[in-house]
């Protein structure tokens, strides 16, 4: 691509970080640090095989693969939404007894609980202070209900929250379901567990070539801690 269609260096780890070429057999990582190889905006007119005539031979490497948590991320960093899973997918091993969203149609109206990222919040004037969350895991998405007094109790997560796991009683209308929530904790700092380059978040360990010793933390991802991203990597839209 670099020597056929012209494309700089610096597009060309654009595409990588947006893993654009795993249809060419390479993975985000590996492709990378091919295109890392690649100094030039254009190869030199007096090479036949440009890669070459630039003095680049490097021995092929085993690179550790990335796990699904850090591929989500990327996906975020690179692009602000993900083909490969949603955050709550990876996340939900851990969390047991919650409700996905698609079965809050037909689940007994009592009290359950829900997690999600927050798409958008929403506090008509004409509520009378009362707020409206929408919620997205893997399978869709919840309306949440929130009374003022539940505002003023759990204020700092209502409002600053990117990924709330809330508790509350089902009430259904029709074809619309709603959850009346009674308790609501952020759950932000668990997005931290995506990007966690040592641990795989589903619990299982990750292996690593032993011809490509592990390379410390700070080397190994490009992107901030999700936990410190997580207002732009997961933005919500908020109306007032």
């Amino acid at each position: 691509m670099w020597r056929r269609a012209g494309i700089g260096p610096g597009v060309l780890e654009r595409l990588a970080e947006a893993d654009a070429f795993l249809s060419m057999q390479l993975s985000r990582r590996d492709a990378l640090w091919q295109v890392k190889a690649i100094r030039g905006e254009a190869p030199l007119p007096l090479f036949s095989n440009p890669i070459d005539g630039a003095g680049i031979f490097e021995p092929d490497v085993t690179l550790p693969p990335m796990h699904l948590g850090e591929q989500v991320v990327e996906d975020y960093v690179a692009m602000r939404l993900s083909l490969k899973a949603h955050p709550m997918e990876v996340l939900r091993p851990k969390w047991p007894n919650l409700l996905p969203h698609d079965r809050l149609l037909t689940a007994p109206l009592r009290r359950t609980s829900v997690c999600g990222l927050v798409i958008t919040r929403q506090r008509p004037g004409t509520a009378s202070g009362v707020i409206f969350l929408t919620l997205e895991d893997e399978t869709g998405v919840c309306n949440v209900v929130v009374w003022p007094k539940i505002y003023e109790k759990y204020r700092r997560a209502v409002i600053g929250g990117r990924l709330l796991r809330i508790t509350g009683k089902l009430q259904r209308e029709g074809i619309v379901t709603h959850l009346i929530a009674d308790h609501v904790e952020d759950m932000s700092d668990a997005l931290a567990l995506l990007g966690h380059p040592d641990y795989d978040v589903v619990g299982q360990p990750e292996t690593v070539n032993d011809e490509a010793p592990r390379v410390p933390r700070q080397k190994v991802r490009r992107a901030m801690h999700p936990r410190d991203q997580a207002k732009a990597l997961f933005p919500s839209r908020d109306f007032h």
